[in-house]
């Protein structure tokens, strides 16, 4: 058998290099995915171009942030965004003070304690609805409930109460995912030292994940903040500064928009639709920029 083997010829075989149909394959992908991503960018780079070239003006005065459109008609130059903008921040806070700790607890039961029970699937399948529920369903459900059923008025908080069912399933899922990227060798870690599990949670696995949290709640924020339907149901829109979720109309970015974007033919008007959706692009931005900030420093650190 031996000496039906061919000789060596002393080379050394490469198995490094590539074929020339796999290099075109690469290429082509490579081109491909570069391709894609550069028509994605396109109707965004576009979007902001021309919500900054279109709403800066307007924001380099300083009465836009200090004054409200009190007595401004859509016809008139002057006023500002405060209202809208204090207005868009009450509810947004308010709404995230009641969904992220219901979405952060829910999504530790269904990690930590609900694996495999039916209480778990329950939720799990209530959440999934709630993410495919458009806003002006949840914001007709809290008018059922909060006006019809309850008698009370058209506030901001009413609004909140809406966005809250928006909200709750985006931080939800989020959380969930963090939890799960947690190695369970930090669980059994804390475990055999003695720490009881709700410590190991508090302790270890929320600090852990925190990061990915804080970007849950913040992409949240931002499914909210520019809701609209909630605002036009739910409260009136006023031109006046009310500071009070729980009593009168509210200004908001979205109903500011909605109420000048008929009067575009007139150009006082159109520049504050710019200018207030340009406002709104910046208050995500900076609320994005905060969590980071947040999460960096408050992230456990490996040594």
């Amino acid at each position: 058998m031996a000496a039906n083997r061919p000789a060596y010829d002393g080379k050394t075989l490469d198995l490094t290099g590539k074929s020339g149909a796999r290099a075109f394959r690469n290429t082509l992908a490579t081109v491909l995915i570069v391709l894609c991503f550069l028509i994605a960018l396109i109707p965004l780079v576009w979007i902001l171009w021309t919500v900054i070239s279109k709403g800066y003006s307007l924001l380099l005065d300083a009465n836009w942030w200090t004054q409200s459109q009190r007595g401004i008609t859509v016809r008139r130059v002057g006023g500002g965004a405060y209202h809208a903008i204090m207005g868009t921040l009450i509810m947004s806070l308010i709404c995230a003070a009641i969904a992220v700790p219901i979405a952060i607890m829910g999504a530790v039961y269904l990690v930590e304690y609900g694996k495999g029970t039916k209480a778990a699937k329950v939720v799990s399948f209530m959440i999934d609805i709630l993410t495919g529920v458009p806003s002006i369903v949840a914001a007709l459900f809290i008018y059922a409930v909060w006006i019809t059923v309850l008698g009370f008025n058209r506030v901001g908080f009413a609004v909140s109460l809406s966005l809250v069912l928006l909200m709750l399933p985006v931080v939800l899922r989020s959380t969930e995912e963090m939890l799960k990227l947690v190695p369970d060798e930090l669980r059994e870690a804390s475990y055999a030292l003695g720490v009881p599990k709700w410590k190991t949670i508090l302790k270890v696995v929320v600090p852990t994940a925190f990061g990915g949290i804080i970007t849950g709640v913040m992409l949240g924020l931002a499914r909210v903040m520019g809701e609209t339907a909630p605002l036009l149901i739910l409260v009136g829109y006023s031109k006046n500064i009310n500071l009070n979720p729980f009593e009168g109309f509210m200004g908001a970015l979205p109903t500011m928009i909605n109420q000048d974007r008929t009067e575009l033919a007139l150009e006082p008007a159109a520049d504050r639709v710019w200018a207030a959706a340009l406002t709104l692009i910046l208050l995500v931005l900076l609320l994005n920029l905060l969590a980071r900030l947040i999460a960096r420093f408050s992230t456990i650190k490996s040594k």
